[in-house]
Parts: C-alpha cells; sequence; structure tokens
C-alpha cells in the first residue's frame, strides 16, 4: 500500500486505505480522510502482543511477516498462523478483553493499528462498516478451520505440499512471484502449525526436491510443478522413488525422464 500520510512523524492511513488493504468495500458515509490510523513499525523477533496483556487493539499487515502463537506452561510454542500483509491480528482478544495468543514479528513488519474503542463507535454510527469488521474476522476464522479440517484428514507429504501451494497463492496476491519466494519461518515453525516434527517437514521437502515438485535452497523455495502439489495425496515411498531415479539416470541421454508417479486425488 503505497498510500499513506506523516503526521508528527509517523505515517498514517485512512479508512479507505485500510478498507483496500483488506479487500472490503469503503464505507462510502464516512469522511475517510478525516479518519486516520496510525501505523507502527517492529523490527524482527519483536512481540505485537502477548498472551494475558489487556486487549485494545486490532492490527492488520500493511508488510512482513509473524507468526502467533500458544505457549504451554512449559515453555512450549504452538503456531496458530503465519499473518502476512492484509490479515488481521488480536481478533483472539475480544471475548476477555485479553489477548489469548502472542504475535512476533518474522521479519521487520509494519502495521496499521485498529483501536477497538475507535472502531466500535464508529460502527454504531456506520452499521456498514460494522458488518465489514464481521466479514473479515468471519474471514480469519473460515481460515482457521479450514486448516484444522486439514490436518484432520491429509497425510504429512500432503499437508506440506498444501502448505507450499497456500503460500504461493498468497504471494502471488501480494504482487510477489509465486514460483520462487523464501520462507521467513523455520521448519520447526512450519511443522508446529502443520502438526508435524521439523524432521518429516525436513525430509518431505528433500523428497519433493528429490522427484522435480520443488527447489529448495535454504530458505529459498522454487514451485516447479503446483498442480501436483495441490491434488498430492501421498508420496511413493522412498525405495519405490530410488528406483525411479535410478531408472530414470540410466536413460539420461536417450529420452527425457518420466516424472515419478504420485498418488493424487481425482
Amino acid at each position: 500500500m503505497e498510500a499513506g500520510r506523516q503526521r508528527q512523524g509517523r505515517l498514517w492511513s485512512n479508512l479507505k486505505e485500510v478498507c483496500d488493504l483488506l479487500h472490503i468495500p469503503a464505507a462510502c458515509t464516512i469522511a475517510t480522510e478525516e479518519l486516520l490510523f496510525q501505523h507502527v513499525q517492529f523490527k524482527t523477533g519483536q512481540r505485537i502482543h502477548t498472551i494475558g496483556q489487556p486487549f485494545d487493539t486490532l492490527y492488520i499487515v500493511n508488510s512482513g511477516f509473524l507468526k502467533t502463537v500458544l505457549i504451554d506452561e512449559f515453555g512450549n510454542e504452538q503456531v496458530l498462523s503465519f499473518p502476512m500483509k492484509g490479515d488481521m491480528l488480536g481478533v483472539d482478544g475480544i471475548h476477555t478483553r485479553h489477548y489469548s495468543s502472542e504475535a512476533v514479528a518474522l521479519s521487520d513488519c509494519d502495521l496499521i493499528l485498529l483501536p477497538f474503542k475507535k472502531l466500535t463507535a464508529l460502527g454504531r454510527i456506520h452499521l456498514e462498516l460494522e458488518n465489514m469488521m464481521y466479514g473479515v474476522m468471519s474471514r480469519e476464522l473460515v481460515r482457521e478451520q479450514a486448516m484444522i479440517g486439514m490436518l484432520g484428514a491429509l497425510s504429512a507429504e500432503a499437508r506440506v505440499a498444501r502448505f507450499l501451494v497456500s503460500l504461493a497463492e498468497r504471494f502471488a496476491q501480494m504482487g510477489y512471484s509465486s514460483k520462487l519466494f523464501n520462507l521467513r519461518m523455520t521448519r520447526h515453525e512450519i511443522g508446529s502449525y502443520l502438526g508435524l516434527t521439523l524432521e518429516t517437514v525436513s525430509r518431505t521437502l528433500s523428497a519433493f526436491n528429490e522427484i522435480g515438485l520443488i527447489s529448495v535452497d535454504q530458505r529459498t523455495i522454487g514451485i516447479k510443478d503446483a498442480e501436483a502439489l495441490k491434488t498430492l495425496r501421498r508420496l511413493p515411498p522412498s525405495r519405490a522413488r530410488a528406483r525411479q531415479q535410478s531408472t530414470a539416470k540410466s536413460k539420461a541421454g536417450a529420452e527425457p525422464a518420466a516424472p515419478a508417479q504420485l498418488v493424487a486425488s481425482v
């Protein structure tokens, strides 16, 4: 979002710019130029809010990448989401007036603050704005439900594949390449999010690389066959993949090697 204006040394955005970022129509009855929302920058590793902190603000990601986590009494983290541009944070604090999760910046971030009291006061006057904000919150809930359904229904390989496809689609929506991108999160964090171990995530990414679905270079991922990733249910056993690779090598120079057969959904 290029728009914004400086005031008192800080960047601010009007309501229309905020609505554009959230991909919702602007409330036409509100004088958007008179209603400004402040931006705040966070460095990599900084916490935006912590568990139990009093709730007073919703946050919209203008740029950067974050994670939201639950932390148990032993200090173990469970990753809930990886918010990026256009996502809203802090909704979990509305019910108890305390944040129930922790949000941490995975890169330098620019967030827009939506003071909740200010938002609810506007909503009482402008019902269309209130309805649109409910729509944004519902969208976040639907995304979480889809994630829960995926965890219960898919194999480990399919979870990683869908995760990569989802990331690629989000990057495309933001105007970036969907074919080549950097993972801001660690493999351990991906595993926590997908309900898998670090070893399983690493092994699956390596297998995808071996059979030509992706390329992997540290945290840089290249998507080579998005359709196969979308429909993949599970990979062939490692021995079968090894035999296919051995056969492909022996045929190198004679004819192009056939791609590894995947068990995919119809």
